[in-house]
């Protein structure tokens, strides 16, 4: 089909590469279509809104590098469940999709691009049954997507966990103390197992191995015994111990996300590990640190593969997909095959094998 004009939104967390995508699918319409971009501000905030921006060569030409996304970006405004804090303290929740999709069509678009996650595809697709024309470009620093190999953000967050790990090397074995670092992936332990084998830790601890208090303190022991008295935990903020759960933290903001935040997995293993053995013990939580900054050059090139083979999709009218990798290619993936699915590290896989072979403790 001929492609007149198109519009893309970024929603859920931000990451790096967010803005490659922007540019990718802006020079590659224009360039290659003639067709007008649209950019729709703040999610699907701005779907529900209409708040829009014109997106050109010239709006586009220095944002490759930037972290973040020029167009913004929320996981609080999902139109078919849009949540509001009423001035009594309660959330009253309202489908606005209706509202959603009479902005696609004010706007005439012949597709709409939808660069997230798994919560943020799963929105497109629900739009997609109501009849917009939508194809996903998949994004998450978690790299829990399924059907394609490697999400854009996540090989960047998994180079700032590196640095920080080689960084409390040093001050962990000047001081002969147990230094952890957590790490965000929600459910998946992606940035914990890559991060923690590239970054030499002695004990990674992920969401789908419960793990053991009496294990990594034996591991801690035996290095001590070893000649080794320091130690370094890597663990993913999903972790949770043999017969408990995860461990979150109640704001107001995730009363209105509806979707609890993790973390703090590393203060209490820190206050578990002191209880058990003479060390210092230090706890540093990587954060949103992860998310920010300069996207790395695959998540560049990745980003950029992805937006320019979406719209290539669009034009030949391949709608109700997302574009992912299988490499060496970008290839579609129904998003109907997406739905509800997060791709977790699987507990039998290549890379804890390897993990373990090398001598890191899984925590089990």
């Amino acid at each position: 089909m001929a492609l007149k004009k198109v519009g893309i939104l970024t929603g859920g967390g931000d990451c790096s590469g967010l803005n490659a995508v922007i540019r990718g699918v802006t020079r590659t319409a224009i360039i290659g279509y003639k067709a007008e971009v649209v950019g729709i501000e703040g999610g699907f905030e701005g779907l529900i809104s209409g708040q829009t921006q014109e997106l050109s060569i010239r709006a586009t030409r220095d944002i490759l590098t930037l972290g973040g996304t020029i167009l913004g970006t929320t996981n609080k405004g999902n139109p078919f469940e849009y949540r509001e804090l009423r001035p009594d303290g309660s959330i009253s929740v309202s489908d606005y999709s209706d509202r959603a999709m009479e902005t696609y069509k004010r706007l005439g678009l012949d597709c709409l691009f939808v660069v997230g996650g798994e919560g943020t595809l799963e929105i497109g697709y629900k739009f997609a049954k109501k009849g917009a024309h939508v194809i996903g470009i998949p994004k998450t620093i978690d790299n829990d997507l399924d059907k394609t190999d490697y999400t854009f953000g996540f090989q960047t967050a998994v180079e700032v966990a590196c640095d920080a790990l080689d960084r409390l090397h040093t001050t962990g074995k000047s001081h002969q103390r147990v230094m952890i670092l957590e790490v965000m992936g929600r459910t998946a332990g992606w940035i914990s197992m890559e991060s923690g084998i590239a970054g030499g830790a002695h004990i990674i601890i992920i969401p789908e191995i419960p793990y053991n208090i009496d294990r990594i303190v034996e591991k801690i022991k035996a290095r001590a015994k070893g000649g080794s008295p320091y130690s370094i935990i890597m663990v993913a903020e999903g972790a949770k111990e043999e017969g408990g759960d995860v461990i979150t933290q109640a704001t107001a903001s995730t009363r209105l996300q509806g979707v609890p935040q993790l973390g703090g997995v590393g203060s209490y293993l820190a206050e578990e590990i002191k209880k058990r053995i003479d060390l210092e013990v230090r706890c540093t939580v990587l954060g949103h640190i992860q998310r920010g900054g300069s996207p790395c050059a695959f998540d560049r090139v990745l980003g950029t593969r992805l937006g320019s083979h979406a719209v290539r999709a669009a034009a030949e009218g391949n709608f109700g997909n997302m574009v992912a990798l299988k490499m060496p290619d970008i290839v579609l993936v129904p998003l109907a095959d997406l739905a509800g699915k997060v791709r977790v590290v699987p507990v039998d896989s290549q890379l804890i094998q390897c993990a373990e072979a090398i001598g890191i403790s899984m925590g089990r």
